[in-house]
């Protein structure tokens, strides 16, 4: 229930992410089955058992606080494993050391480029990340789309076909992937991605979007081996008829969690779907399993247009520990169209106030105006004098936040649903006399208000955790000392000792 700040600073292995400011916005997507057992984790200060109260609230039957916190877990001995996603990183380092997952050196890769060598780059992230900051000569090709898409990267079965992703897991996954399906390529990762591009000194690029595009036919020998590929890793196969009204098993009185995802390119998935599965690009899928699917051994149901996709994620999510079945009969009933929608809960009514109102409330020495929400969204444009913080922070320490004599708090959020849970999780006496925006923000600026930019006042420290590889600013000590963090994630493993991982030989 930690910010995800602290969350990166030490977790066990399979503890998923879901900060209590945005517990009710994710947790029925994320933990669908209301039966799962939940376990929360905090760092001690009492958000975990606010967070079991507002999950009771809206029908989960088996949640737990972890007594002590993150405190506990690791003075009894345990593993805490630091930054984000690190059961898919973890796992990816495991298939680099067992398959011998072959690696290119950045420096190696520059020369063979300025010398015209016959080589095609590959990015394999999501196309707004590569676009965020890339190498310069390299195209996209998301996740397992560069399966389909690689003939069309590399035409010629001479052409060494290099993959790069911001550090290692996600090319040392896409790479295995090409291998187990039997590319004729030579296919190598780039060694530690962009930032081992920047560590050797070479100039990386902004603003790209060049694509592979998509393949003007499709392989049918590339399809058979994906399908004998996850055949040998245990994943199942399914029909529509089985799944078309969604996952069965997350109805009422079951305890069976079964998450339903469709892996193609957004672009496709927009355009047409089976109604049910959530979009989930399949490299993202393997690289986030503890945000899309963060109940351990769960069924996860997945869908695409002719099995390749599917197939190949699905093969590394069952060598992983979930239950993984794919749909044979793909894109054959009823589709709908559009992009997915999340699905919060439903927000608890809360007395609100106008813009008018709020206005003069911020002139008002009784009254505390605070927003709720994202910092990076309060930095944007927040309200002239307002201040933000954690919701957590506000259930736990209002008196000592707000300060001496304010007996008012209007709570403000982009989404006002944020501020109206913000304040359910209030202690009553302060929930009685505080109001949210009516609106959000948004209403604030329709009304012609202005807004201010800037760090403003913190009340809490901060939520989201910066990357090592976002952006090219970050500091070569602190890359090093990710990849450093990543290459020792194997030993790490062993000394857990919870993982359950294994690997498929090509």
């Amino acid at each position: 229930m930690r910010p995800e700040h602290e969350h990166a600073q030490g977790h066990p292995l399979f503890a998923a992410s879901l900060p209590f400011d945005r517990l009710e916005l994710e947790v029925l997507d994320r933990v669908p089955n209301l039966g799962a057992p939940v376990v929360l984790l905090d760092g001690g200060e009492g958000t975990a058992a606010l967070a079991e109260r507002q999950l009771r609230g809206l029908g989960y039957r088996s949640v737990s606080v972890l007594g002590g916190g993150i405190a506990a877990w690791s003075e009894a001995g345990y593993e805490l494993f630091r930054d984000v996603n690190a059961p898919s990183k973890a796992f990816g380092e495991l298939v680099a050391c067992r398959l011998g997952v072959p690696f290119i050196a950045p420096d190696r890769l520059h020369a063979l480029v300025t010398a015209g060598g016959d080589v095609a780059v590959v990015d394999v992230r999501p196309l707004e990340e590569y676009a965020t900051i890339n190498i310069p000569m390299s195209r996209n090709a998301p996740g397992v789309e560069v399966v389909l898409r690689a003939p069309e990267a590399a035409p010629a079965a001479e052409t060494l076909l290099v993959l790069n992703c911001a550090g290692r897991t996600r090319s040392i996954i896409a790479t295995q992937s090409l291998r187990n399906v039997g590319i004729a390529n030579r296919v190598a990762a780039l060694e530690n991605g962009t930032i081992g591009w920047k560590l050797a000194g070479l100039e990386l690029g902004t603003g790209a979007a060049a694509r592979v595009p998509a393949p003007r036919a499709r392989s049918a020998c590339t399809a058979a081996a994906a399908r004998s590929l996850a055949d040998r890793a245990g994943v199942r196969r399914t029909s529509l008829a089985l799944v078309e009204d969604g996952p069965r098993q997350n109805g009422p009185g079951t305890d069976r969690t079964s998450y339903y995802f469709d892996v193609r390119d957004q672009d496709e998935y927009v355009a047409g779907h089976a109604i049910g599965p959530r979009w989930a690009p399949g490299g993202q899928l393997v690289q986030e399993t503890d945000f899309y699917a963060p109940v351990r051994g769960a069924e996860i149901v997945l869908v695409d247009d002719d099995g390749t996709r599917a197939n190949v994620t699905g093969s590394w999510l069952a060598q992983m520990g979930w239950d993984v079945a794919v749909v044979d009969d793909a894109l054959q009933g009823p589709l709908g169209t559009g992009p997915w929608r999340a699905r919060p809960a439903r927000a608890p009514v809360a007395p609100a106030v106008p813009a008018g109102t709020c206005a003069g409330l911020l002139a008002d020495v009784t009254a505390r105006v605070v927003e709720v929400g994202p910092l990076a969204g309060y930095r944007e444009g927040h309200l002239p004098g307002s201040a933000w913080g954690l919701r957590g922070d506000l259930a736990l320490s209002a008196d000592s936040l707000l300060g001496e004599g304010v007996r008012r708090l209007v709570l403000v959020s982009d989404d006002p649903a944020v501020a109206g849970w913000a304040r359910a999780s209030l202690p009553e006496a302060w929930a009685d006399r505080t109001v949210v925006l009516e609106g959000g923000k948004a209403a604030w600026a329709k009304a012609g208000r202005p807004l201010e930019v800037g760090t403003g006042e913190q009340l809490s420290g901060p939520d989201a955790y910066r990357r090592p590889y976002e952006g090219t600013s970050v500091d070569t000590s602190t890359m090093q000392g990710y990849i450093d963090w990543e290459l020792g994630l194997v030993a790490q493993l062993d000394r857990d000792g919870t993982h359950n991982f294994w690997v498929v030989e090509p």
